[in-house]
């Protein structure tokens, strides 16, 4: 199994970082609250249970599946593997109600390899995507996948116009594909990009280290046009960045992680009807292992759970949100030492639904789907029987 060196790399660089000793942490920005009030203790929850839904093997199925899954209306989960596959990879995959995977597509070099985040599919039943590496220029596509399985690039990444893409795509009324690169562009700081249904490729915004720079993240898109997001470097810290592109073209940096509010946010957000923005940061926090925040629409920002280890560390995944205000996330370390499946109420108090043991997985690096029925789905990069990651479910 591989992924994109350029994305082990980054993603090690930061988790180094956060090893830096509290002394070193800068102080949070002035009128940033700070939850001191998290679980030594985590509450586990009896109330969901645990599921292995398939097994990867890290043959021609697929391994280390480490994006999100989607889900739908017949209940069949669609994601990627970065390893695996009829060329070792990667592979996007079906796994259908009964537990049954079927390989869509075996990724090559020409195609594009390592597939690293998850799908976004329209109503006629084509999937879209990214790969970090690959193509004619070996810095990763854009990809659409027919229901029959028959591959188009829509687009080749040349450095010039953004590099290694490792976060899904949001897809608009008219088809248009919008998504982030954590490398290259102007700056080499990586863009905001949009390909349209011709397979054009715009660049939106390039990042620039001051302002925001590496972007992991999966992009949010509001009913107006305006898309949210995060990056992992940049800012007044270099501690990362929340930013908002208006639907006129105008970057707006919304929020500037300084240490103990979080540091370095690697996944996408979330948002609620009145407008407020939920994510996670990998490091930083009362414990600097990681915390769940949110952003108000007038710019506070206010930590919701600072991670402790037992509870979870280092939390990478986009979070999921119900009708309650309850948020739903992963952590791809802690608990028991490789990964929890955790949720956070609308009062800030954590229940931890799972700690992986290793048998039943392993770093979740991704996030959740959730069901009407209130069932969770997921997927560990690594554990399971042939220690190349798993599907799972938890159901109340």
């Amino acid at each position: 199994m591989r992924m994109s060196l350029a994305v082990i790399l980054a993603v090690v660089v930061f988790l180094a970082d956060c090893t830096r000793l509290s002394s070193t942490m800068p102080q949070p920005l002035k009128g940033t609250p700070i939850n001191q009030g998290y679980d030594a203790t985590p509450t586990v929850a009896p109330l969901m249970s645990f599921s292995i839904l398939y097994t990867f093997s890290g043959g021609v199925d697929g391994g280390a599946p480490g994006g999100h899954l989607i889900r739908d209306a017949a209940g069949n989960l669609y994601g990627t593997t970065s390893g695996g596959g009829k060329y070792n990879r990667g592979v996007a995959f079906k796994l259908d109600s009964s537990g049954i995977e079927t390989v869509l597509h075996s990724f090559s070099a020409s195609d594009g390899t390592d597939p690293t985040a998850g799908l976004v599919r329209d109503a006629s039943g084509n999937l879209y995507g990214t790969t970090s590496s690959g193509g004619a220029y070996n810095d990763g596509v854009v990809f659409k996948l027919h229901p029959s399985g028959r591959e188009t690039v829509l687009h080749n990444f040349n450095g010039r116009d953004g590099a290694t893409p490792s976060a899904a795509l949001v897809r608009d009324a008219a088809g248009n594909l919008y998504g982030t690169a954590p490398n290259g562009g102007a700056n080499n700081g990586g863009v905001i990009f949009m390909v349209d249904t011709s397979g054009h490729e715009t660049v939106l915004h390039n990042f620039e280290l001051p302002n925001g720079s590496a972007p992991f993240g999966d992009l949010l898109r509001d009913a107006a046009g305006n898309l949210y997001g995060t990056t992992a470097q940049g800012g007044g810290h270099n501690d990362g960045v929340i930013f908002e592109l208006d639907s006129s073209g105008n970057y707006i940096v919304l929020h500037r992680f300084s240490g103990r509010d979080g540091e370095g946010p690697f996944g996408g957000l979330v948002r609620d009807v009145a407008g407020n923005l939920y994510g996670t940061a990998c490091c930083g926090g009362a414990d600097f292992d990681g915390v769940v925040f949110k952003l108000e629409p007038i710019g506070d920002e206010s930590v919701l759970h600072s991670f402790n280890y037992a509870d979870g560390f280092e939390p990478m995944g986009d979070l999921v949100r119900d009708v309650a205000g309850n948020l739903y996330g992963t952590t791809p370390f802690g608990g028991d030492g490789v990964g929890v499946v955790f949720k956070l109420d609308s009062n800030g108090h954590e229940n931890v639904l799972h700690l992986f043991s290793g048998s039943d997985g392993y770093e979740p690096v991704g996030g959740l789907v959730r069901d009407s029925a209130g069932d969770l789905y997921g997927a560990t990069m690594l554990g399971g029987q042939y220690h190349s990651g798993v599907v799972f479910k938890l159901t109340p």
